[in-house]
């Protein structure tokens, strides 16, 4: 299904691209996906690093909670089979991953495992070593003393929160407490004004709205439904609008234009399809190839 999809989204392009508009003039913002998952292990304390070194705009990252109410990077509330090998340095089969369950563990059990020794089968060109999974207040003030030392600006945080309702309670808290956990230790950092807070759940984003309307929200998207019909169901016109690449197109941007929505694609790594969205007046692209995304960038502008 995601190759037919890319097919549909490569034919889709060739007839958007001669019928719409002329080319974007406009210059994307550069979003380090986890950091930057195909040089270094994702959500890592020297992936976000490397990807500051790199000029990214924003550092995308993923946060869940651990037993002890830790607010810690992970792209799953459990150890993942391809990137994780247990405090024995064992490996995870990935019928025993969901086992492994960060919910029901303190901060202190999580980070005697190890995510980035294993040869990522998806990311052959990633450079491996051992490292564990931060908190996100291990991220801010690795970013606040990177930028200070190099005397370079602060790069913004743009956050998912990955709660799944039928989740709740085993592998995150209730949604209430998940989002309070989460902008809390925003608020102890200071960093509200560089925040981006995404989730592909509505409810999240309606209690972040409701709760804390000082944040910019960004609606995750990975389904084939218009921009209006997702919206409409989200119930607000939200800051941003991230979907997958794949579902860009020519009502996507009306849409956005007409309600001054920022477009956000995602992950987009191969530099034909990067080419190919930079045509779009994309307000920012996240890539697990950052530098791939700022040295096309630089042949453009």
């Amino acid at each position: 299904m995601r190759n037919l999809s890319i097919l549909i989204f490569l034919f889709l392009s060739l007839i958007f691209f001669s019928c719409s508009f002329e080319s974007s003039t406009q210059r994307p913002r550069v979003q380090g996906h986890r950091g930057c998952r195909g040089i270094y292990p994702e959500n890592t304390l020297p992936a976000f690093q490397k990807a500051i070194e790199l000029g990214v705009n924003t550092l995308e990252m993923d946060v869940v909670i651990s037993k002890d109410h830790q607010v810690v990077l992970s792209h799953e509330p459990f150890f993942n089979h391809e990137i994780s090998l247990t405090p024995e340095g064992k490996i995870i089969s990935e019928g025993a991953e969901k086992s492994h369950n960060l919910y029901q563990m303190s901060y202190e059990e999580i980070k005697k495992y190890d995510v980035g020794k294993k040869n990522h089968p998806r990311f052959p060109e990633q450079i491996n070593f051992a490292v564990e999974k931060p908190l996100l207040g291990d991220v801010f003030e690795m970013v606040e003393r990177v930028c200070t030392e190099n005397n370079i600006k602060e790069p913004e945080y743009n956050i998912e929160i990955k709660r799944v309702p039928q989740q709740d309670g085993v592998y995150h808290p209730d949604v209430n407490t998940y989002a309070d956990l989460v902008v809390t230790e925003i608020n102890r950092y200071g960093k509200n004004d560089k925040v981006i807070l995404q989730s592909f759940d509505i409810e999240t984003l309606k209690v972040l709205k409701k709760k804390y309307p000082q944040f910019r929200l960004a609606l995750l998207v990975e389904n084939s439904r218009s921009i209006a019909d997702n919206i409409n169901e989200l119930g607000f016109i939200p800051w941003a609008y991230s979907p997958d690449y794949v579902y860009l197109n020519k009502h996507v941007f009306d849409f956005a234009k007409k309600n001054n929505v920022k477009i956000i694609p995602w992950t987009v790594n191969k530099v034909d399809d990067i080419k190919k969205v930079m045509e779009y007046p994309v307000y920012s692209i996240i890539s697990d190839y950052p530098d791939r995304v700022i040295e096309l960038i630089a042949t453009k502008y």
